[in-house]
């Protein structure tokens, strides 16, 4: 393997798993590499191996790196405290929309970016994470198996999935300067989606009110609606109903076990027990009966 292909290949690995870090682990993450890359200089220094087994090496040690950190850095779902589930939390904060006590409900607003976006300094950004600074025009998504009318059909699908568990509304704006959570494209595609959060700097009851949310999704992937057992293609309505998980509050516990897992799953379209406690913690229980949250 030469410098080039494994340059690309190591750079294709990384970002297909830094996605499923949790966001504040994400730092962390990027010192512990630099930390295993430092250490094989160090020992590779004193020895003159071919371009091809250098390369070798160090994609072994970038793979070894990364499972090792998922495996250890990164909590489990067993881990994730005795509900299954991870709160959101930034400057060591948790952070949740309209009061700030947990167990208290909100009222959030939401659109979809009809024109390029650009979010400045302004806010206070989460800034470990990057994503969704800017934002596409969400017909950037559209394609052959998703029209925009299907596409606004899953985001309020999904939406309802939430207002379902807890005592949260959702209302959809048509003006994105009045929403609370834009969704829109990813200007810079990678990955799949993501979501980012800017919020209050001050901690009442010792959490961060959220004051913006957005979540971008790459144009270059196909979506699909429905699962139909490729999991190499992702139904819009179950990752949104992942990002607008982020967007509330909600981190990734592990690697499965329900929707705010890191892993994609074809094998539940509904919120998890784990899924239902976090959100339930952060807004309290639906006030409203009703049927299945999830039903197509």
């Amino acid at each position: 393997m030469g410098t080039g292909e494994f340059l690309v290949r190591a750079v294709a690995h990384f970002l297909s798993t830094l996605c499923y870090i949790p966001q504040a682990l994400q730092k962390r993450y990027w010192w512990a590499l630099a930390g295993v890359f430092s250490h094989l200089f160090q020992e590779t220094a004193m020895r003159t191996p071919t371009s091809g087994c250098l390369a070798s090496l160090f994609l072994a040690t970038f793979t070894f790196a990364t499972h090792l950190f998922l495996a250890v850095g990164t909590p489990l779902t067993a881990r994730a405290g005795e509900g299954g589930y991870r709160l959101l939390e930034l400057d060591d904060r948790k952070v949740k929309w309209g009061d700030r006590r947990l167990g208290v409900g909100a009222t959030i607003s939401y659109a979809f970016a009809g024109e390029p976006l650009r979010f400045g300094d302004a806010l206070n950004w989460f800034a470990d994470a990057p994503n969704c600074r800017d934002l596409a025009p969400v017909d950037a998504l559209l394609g052959e198996k998703l029209s925009r009318e299907t596409l606004e059909s899953e985001a309020a699908a999904a939406f309802r999935v939430w207002e379902g568990a807890a005592c949260l509304s959702f209302r959809e704006v048509s003006n994105t300067e009045d929403a609370d959570i834009i969704i829109g494209a990813q200007t810079r595609p990678r990955g799949w989606a993501f979501a980012n959060l800017a919020y209050s700097n001050d901690a009442d009851e010792g959490v961060h009110g959220i004051e913006q949310a957005l979540v971008c999704l790459n144009p270059d992937h196909d979506w699909k609606v429905g699962f139909d057992g490729d999991e190499d293609a992702y139904d819009i309505r179950y990752t949104l109903i992942h990002e607008i998980g982020h967007a509330i509050g909600l981190d990734h516990p592990g690697p499965s076990g329900g929707v705010m897992a890191f892993r994609y799953t074809e094998a539940f379209d509904d919120l998890q027990p784990g899924d239902l406690r976090g959100v339930q913690r952060l807004y309290g229980q639906a006030t409203r009966v009703g049927g299945k949250r999830n039903s197509r």
